[in-house]
């Protein structure tokens, strides 16, 4: 058992590994009512080839079947996890990203039984052919729904002008032809490849004691042999695939996202430098920034525009998504912006703005049991102390992300992605 203190945030955390191989990292919070959990494996819709130390070769997998396995996951023979937690008056659910899947609950009572429903319902799958079936349909439907939300063709279609190999510009959902491949053996392979608990991670922040965590586990879960994973990924090129996408849909206004494609290194390093291209982000169109404020008199962006950076194994891009009335200009502009501050360098003043911002967003995070438990799932996966993230924030330099902008903020290297309203003509690409 280790501890892991912050003198910043007077805050500590342990982290061990259980008997089972489980890596535990727990952060008791005191005057907090609530406990949240989290149990995840990185294992996401990035993941679609791979092999184990045990394998002669690698398998390539159906896109979806790690959010397909989710919702598997839920059920067994008997009954399903929510009707087990509905017991327990615990708030449960999950979420499949690019990179992880985790599931978790969060609890005011009860803490010790709802931990062992979390732990027992994700170590004992339960998958068959009629009911891999009957989750086709229903995941289909999720599918097609996904397929008319503005909101989500927008960011996939960035991602697929952005990308030309990496998986990360496939829907995370699948399509219906893909998940029309997946039965229950295969589910049963990509389980036990990466939901083995030598790869998997347990947080919990908030109103619970260590004993309490370690005799839940000591008394669900086995001693699992580890497995070791590789991942098979094609070689994506430097450049973006296409610099311009366009989709209509039932939408009153134009829709953009516009996308900086960064140099993907290491999980690790992009997540470290995700946090500096936050502040970029400010820096160069925040709503402190003298850019935000032009584009909005002149009524080229709305109240719904805003920028973010995300950051995983092998990919780091960052965005701006809002709706206007002229997406291209917006996107001229903000690239002009951006070659205009690489040049002439980040005003100190704006330099300090914006650290301020992303370092609050950090630190408002240690205030909440879900910022938290996400924190450590977060620097889990990434090989990063929880506390190592807020210091990120806290020691950039103005010459650190002069270095970045100049690296990782490049026209040559962005894409535009619109959203068109039904009906209405395109505007000749230029």
């Amino acid at each position: 058992m280790e501890k892991m203190s912050s003198q910043r945030l007077h805050q500590e955390y342990v982290r061990l590994t259980h008997s089972s191989g489980l890596q535990m990292y727990l952060c008791p919070m005191e005057g907090f009512s609530t406990a949240y959990a989290m149990l995840g494996t990185p294992y996401g819709s990035i993941n679609t080839c791979f092999k184990t130390d045990k394998d002669s070769g690698f398998l390539r997998v159906p896109g979806g079947i790690a959010h397909f396995l989710e919702h598997k996951l839920f059920e067994n023979e008997d009954c399903d996890a929510f009707a087990r937690y509905a017991k327990t008056g615990a708030s449960a659910n999950a979420y499949t990203s690019f990179d992880r899947t985790c599931y978790l609950y969060e609890c005011s009572e009860n803490f010790s039984e709802s931990l062992e429903i979390l732990l027992d319902f994700v170590t004992h799958p339960y998958f068959t052919e009629a009911t891999v079936n009957k989750e086709q349909g229903i995941i289909g439907q999720e599918i097609r729904m996904y397929d008319d939300s503005p909101d989500w063709r927008v960011q996939f279609n960035l991602l697929g002008a952005l990308y030309h190999v990496n998986p990360v510009r496939l829907d995370i959902a699948g399509t219906v032809e893909s998940i029309s491949e997946i039965t229950a053996d295969l589910l049963y392979r990509c389980y036990n490849t990466f939901y083995n608990l030598h790869n998997m991670a347990l947080t919990v922040a908030g109103n619970f004691t260590v004993g309490e965590v370690l005799a839940v586990a000591d008394r669900v879960l086995g001693e699992s042999g580890k497995v070791t994973i590789e991942n098979f990924r094609e070689n994506e090129p430097d450049s973006v695939k296409e610099r311009y996408v366009e989709q209509k849909l039932a939408v009153a206004t134009p829709m953009f996202n516009i996308g900086f494609k960064g140099r993907a290194r290491s999980r690790k390093e992009n997540v470290l430098n995700s946090i500096l291209d936050e502040m970029l982000v400010e820096v160069i169109a925040g709503d402190a920034s003298p850019l935000y404020r032009r584009l909005y008199d002149q009524s080229l962006i709305n109240q719904t525009f805003y920028g973010e950076s995300m950051a995983g194994e092998d990919y780091l891009c960052t965005m701006y998504c809002g709706e206007s009335k002229d997406p291209k200009r917006v996107y001229e502009e903000i690239c002009a912006e951006a070659a205009r501050i690489a040049e002439e360098g980040i005003d100190p003043e704006m330099f300090e703005v914006a650290k301020a911002t992303i370092y609050g967003r950090y630190v408002s995070a240690f205030n909440t049991v879900e910022g938290v438990a996400g924190l450590l799932i977060t620097g889990a996966f990434s090989d990063i102390p929880m506390y190592d993230l807020v210091d990120a924030a806290a020691n950039a330099t103005l010459p650190l992300l002069q270095e970045r902008l100049r690296e990782d903020f490049d026209a040559a290297r962005s894409a535009l992605s619109v959203i068109l309203p039904a009906g209405k003509k395109a505007e000749e690409d230029e």
